[in-house]
């Protein structure tokens, strides 16, 4: 019987020591390269890593009940061909019935996965993949086998008497096997022919120990990810703006992998239970250049833009462009292996949809042309990065509460807010489990956003109740929100921008600096970034509001809320406390604002470092007559290479942020990872502390 109970252990002492091997040897982890160092700024990107193709054709189509899309004469693109990817010819185990993926990591036979929520001691999350469906076999159903070892650790150390088995074995003594039927809940058609989304719903019972979950498709491939002891707290990496805006050289910082392969170290090392995506998850701007929609984007007249009609061309391109932009990224470099090792958990942000949408003008947000867009970039996160469909698994609040126990949604951490603002798709919130002691609230701050309204008071009510319905003994709530909540003001900034005759729109003129305004209403290309934020002049009155709702929260349920967020492309870190002096851990009103961002893109200039830190230092008394102080940390006492910084409060380095747990304290750190230098993918950790509520 130990012969056979080894089967299982074979490949899970084959993955360990292939996590082993790959820290010690050159080639980094699960077959990446490790990242070369620069030799000088501008020059070429390691070997192996290309700048992508430029150009794509694919678009979409009905079948079947799954949503869809109608497809689209043959028109170049600017985006990437994405075709199937060719077959694991050289790996044993094989995918029966055979299917022919368009998703995947360096594996190319894994899907992705993503957690949703522990309900009453198990783990809810998904496995998605897309299928061509000229290239598979559906005579069977596309199925997910998972297992573990069911003997909380006592067959670890037995001896490994033969090689990994060409598949999954139900009856191997010991081993907790289970499967999972895919579900369409998606079909995409283009010129390339039809795909198909599944999705697999995956249950485990959380046990004594963490336990890494070997997963496979039709039996091909095994993948794995780890999921945490029953009573331990979640492991979470934090990231936001994991790609590079229109014009940055992606050479000069060796691409986009650096910081994602310094991710998979660190799993390698000790497990990462989920990888929160804080927005802009990918950066859709290519979509302004794509032949539909370019005429629409370079019409110099507002008045005309604003009238213009959607026409089925364009429409197609839209979801011909998000099909092919997302299965591109999603399952390239380093960031397309993490999506099969560590289960995602993501919000959006404007550039998962297009650059600054709800933060324009309503007349320009509600045309036709420009709705359309945000609907469609809106649909495809869902699709792509949540494994949903509102047409499919439905929208209502009645449905999906964030209250488990009443929820009959398929995403039981789902809280459906109030009616989207240029769109047909209401909020989208999450409330999911991290722990015994901690939970995360994911608000959605861009399907309802105009220009005057970050989310409704309907989302907030709806929130508050998920969050009153959590169970006793939970100390800490982490509040993602995609933009900072806490961030120094740029009051003088809005002012000179709101007037007509500001000095970009003056340079953008006499095209001295055309890229001063941007595309859509020719205002400061500043101006839409400054609008986003919750401090800016029409978010105050909500935002203020909302930091005393949570401070009221963190006394009337005993939780230590802090805030995570990412878009500004540096790492600057703020707290609230009480103007009175009171230790962190006995005040409710102590809030941490940790921004971890960007992972991927670069950094911003010295000058708007430099103009961040010297705003950064006025004491801001907005919340005064609440008792509560506003205020950026100090926490960058050296740079990265050890040297004196230029500013203790604002980092303009790339970076991602991990959070543990502290069993002896109670406390929660967020540690920032910040790249020593550019393009090495090497970081150094700076660390915060949020203490458990003790009042």
């Amino acid at each position: 019987m130990n012969q056979v109970r080894s089967r299982f252990h074979a490949r899970r002492r084959a993955e360990h020591e292939i996590r082993l091997a790959a820290l010690a040897g050159t080639h980094g982890n699960y077959g990446l390269q490790t990242t070369a160092p620069l030799e000088a700024p501008g020059s070429q990107p390691p070997a192996g890593w290309t700048v992508p193709p430029s150009h794509d054709q694919a678009n979409a189509a009905n079948q079947g009940n799954a949503t869809h899309v109608i497809s689209t004469p043959d028109v170049p693109s600017t985006v990437p061909v994405v075709e199937p990817l060719p077959p694991r010819d050289d790996h044993p185990r094989k995918m029966q019935p055979f299917l022919q993926l368009m998703t995947s990591g360096a594996s190319r036979t894994n899907p992705m996965l993503r957690y949703d929520t522990v309900v009453n001691g198990v783990w809810h999350g998904f496995a998605m993949l897309v299928s061509t469906d000229a290239g598979s076999d559906y005579s069977i159903s596309p199925f997910l086998t998972y297992q573990w070892d069911g003997t909380a650790g006592g067959l670890a150390h037995v001896p490994i008497h033969e090689l990994p088995r060409p598949g999954p074995d139900a009856s191997e003594p010991g081993v907790e096997t289970r499967s999972a039927q895919g579900i369409r809940y998606h079909v995409f058609n283009g010129l390339l022919g039809s795909h198909s989304f599944w999705r697999f719903k995956i249950e485990i019972p959380l046990g004594e120990r963490e336990e890494e979950i070997f997963y496979s498709v039709n039996g091909g491939p095994e993948n794995s990810f780890f999921v945490p002891a029953r009573d331990q707290q979640f492991r979470a990496m934090y990231h936001s703006c994991n790609g590079f805006s229109s014009g940055v050289d992606q050479a000069a910082f060796n691409g986009p992998d650096p910081l994602w392969r310094d991710v998979l170290s660190k799993h390698a090392k000790q497990p990462i239970h989920v990888m929160v995506g804080g927005g802009d998850q990918l950066y859709c701007d290519p979509l302004t250049k794509e032949p539909e929609i370019a005429p629409w984007i370079n019409e110099t007249d507002v008045s005309k833009k604003i009238a213009a009609q959607l026409t089925p061309e364009m429409e197609r391109a839209l979801h011909r462009f998000f099909f092919n932009w997302y299965t591109h990224w999603f399952r390239s470099g380093a960031f397309g292996v993490a999506t099969g090792k560590i289960p995602m958990l993501n919000m959006l942000d404007d550039h998962d949809m297009i650059d600054g949408f709800g933060s324009y003008p309503d007349d320009l947000q509600s045309s036709a042309v420009f709705s359309a867009i945000g609907a469609a970039g809106y649909k495809w996160f869902l699709i792509f990065q949540m494994f949903l469909s509102d047409d499919v698994d439905g929208n209502t609040y009645e449905l999906a509460t964030g209250v488990p126990a009443e929820s009959a949604h398929v995403s039981k951490a789902l809280i459906i807010g109030g009616p989207g603002a240029f769109m047909p798709y209401p909020n989208h919130s999450f409330l999911s489990y991290l722990g015994p002691k901690m939970y995360i609230l994911m608000v959605d701050w861009r399907s309802e956003r105009r220009f005057d309204q970050l989310a409704s008071q309907t989302t907030y009510d709806r929130c508050e109740r998920a969050i009153d319905a959590l169970p006793p003994g939970v100390e800490h709530l982490v509040v993602l929100v995609g933009v900072p909540i806490a961030y120094p003001r740029m009051v003088a900034l809005e002012q000179m921008l709101e007037k007509k005759l500001n000095p970009m729109t003056i340079l953008a003129k006499v095209k001295l600096m055309p890229s001063g305004v941007n595309k859509f209403n020719a205002e400061a290309e500043l101006k839409d970034d400054l609008a986003d934020h919750p401090c800016s002049a029409d978010h105050k009155k909500e935002r203020n509001a909302l930091v005393l709702r949570f401070q009221n929260l963190a006394t009337r349920k005993h939780l230590r809320i802090s805030f995570m967020s990412g878009d500004v492309h540096a790492t600057a870190n703020s707290q609230f406390k009480s103007t009175k002096k009171i230790a962190p851990e006995q005040d409710p009103k102590f809030m941490l604002q940790i921004i971890s961002s960007a992972i991927v893109n670069t950094p911003p200039p010295p000058p708007v470092i430099w103009l961040v830190t010297k705003l950064g230092k006025k004491t801001h008394k907005t919340l005064h007559h609440a008792d509560t102080d506003e205020e950026l940390i100090p926490l960058f006492t050296e740079d990265t290479d050890g040297s004196k910084p230029k500013s203790t409060t604002v980092m303009g380095r790339r970076n991602y942020c991990m959070a543990d747990y502290d069993v002896t304290t109670g406390e929660v750190q967020f540690t920032i990872c910040v790249e020593k230098a550019q393009g090495s993918g090497t970081t150094k950790e700076y660390a915060l502390r949020a203490p458990p509520p003790r009042w």
